[in-house]
């Protein structure tokens, strides 16, 4: 059975995993989060230099977690796109060298095919009809899939503006929480109270679009409500909370919809806002009352990192994929139709 090596380096964590046959045998991580948190938000160019320092030494610790030696190594998978083109290229040049040094099989993947993989590293193999709702921060999209490598995967709807994960940076400056917002936002969100605002759910109207998203908007509801600023009653963690509830109930409503529309019994959630406790509460609550089941990978496989790259590579060489081509590049925008990138 081959062991495929995974390397994600899409945005500002640089991750390496070990797959063989689904089961992550090792994996590591070096985030250069810290590095952006002055400028509240990810500078690409300090982000591609963190994956050129980072890359060989967290290959070394993913392969002293897992036991193993380079040389065991018998695949290569990397996310070609999308991404920052600076990280992406990183990654890209890493794996190429990886490959040729080792004489294996290289396999450029989506970056979201693997965040959907992520899952089957905790849950086993995807059912046949499943709806993937993708939340992080910089993506927000709901999609209709058979199989992560054999079928087309079929795009449903995705975010018309900022993604979810991007509003909860936005929000927590306004309300003066530090950056990353997800967690930030998440923690004060326990000491608030969730209906002190009732902030909008966006695109829930009659005449929205009933699966598409936008969270501008719910950003620019908070902006407002914090200059208005006549509510002392109201604390930051009752503003953060009450912000929460409302990304939450658009989120698992919309995916619940899409559900009930493309007729599966199947709801899996996977991206860095998966992490968020509300958002993993409400949807562990309405999908059991709905009847669907519902699988969230462990917190630590939610956000960016190189298990699901090396899990998406994994299924496509027990598929028998044929590699990507030799001179693929990185693609910084491209949608997710298909796992693998890179081919001819």
């Amino acid at each position: 059975m081959t062991i495929v090596l995974g390397i994600e380096t899409s945005c500002d964590e640089t991750g390496v995993g070990l797959v063989q046959d689904g089961v992550l045998l090792g994996d590591a991580l070096a985030s250069s989060m810290d590095e952006h948190a002055r400028y509240g938000g990810v500078v690409p160019e300090i982000a591609a230099r963190a994956h050129l320092e980072a890359m060989v030494p967290t290959v070394r610790r993913a392969l002293d977690n897992a036991g193993i030696g380079l040389d065991d190594v018998g695949a290569v998978a990397v996310t070609a796109g999308p991404g920052l083109a600076t990280a992406l290229h990183i990654g890209v040049a890493a794996a190429k060298a990886y490959a040729l040094a080792l004489d294996v099989p290289l396999y450029g993947v989506h970056h979201l095919a693997g965040h959907a993989a992520a899952d089957t590293l905790e849950h086993g193999p995807l059912p046949d009809r499943s709806v993937a709702l993708i939340v992080s921060g910089g993506h927000t999209s709901l999609l209709f899939v058979r199989d992560l490598v054999r079928t087309p995967i079929v795009h449903l709807s995705d975010t018309f503006d900022d993604a979810a994960g991007e509003a909860f940076d936005k929000v927590a400056r306004l309300i003066g929480l530090p950056y990353p917002g997800g967690p930030s936002i998440d923690r004060a969100a326990r000491d608030g109270d969730p209906a002190a605002v009732r902030f909008p759910r966006p695109l829930t109207g009659p005449n929205d679009p009933p699966l598409g998203f936008s969270f501008s908007g719910l950003k620019t509801a908070v902006a407002r409500y914090v200059e208005k600023g006549d509510d002392p009653g109201v604390s930051t963690a009752d503003i953060a909370a009450s912000f929460q509830e409302a990304v939450a109930d658009t989120l698992v409503g919309k995916a619940l919809r899409a559900c009930r529309d493309s007729d599966v019994d199947t709801l899996v959630i996977v991206g860095g806002v998966a992490a968020n406790s509300r958002v993993r509460s409400l949807a562990q609550e309405r999908c059991a009352a709905a009847g669907i089941e519902l699988r969230v990978p462990p917190m630590r496989l939610c956000t960016d990192n190189g298990a699901m790259i090396a899990a998406i590579g994994d299924l496509l060489v027990r598929d028998g994929a044929a590699p990507s081509a030799p001179d693929f590049s990185a693609v910084p925008t491209v949608e997710l139709t298909s796992a693998q990138l890179g081919l001819t």
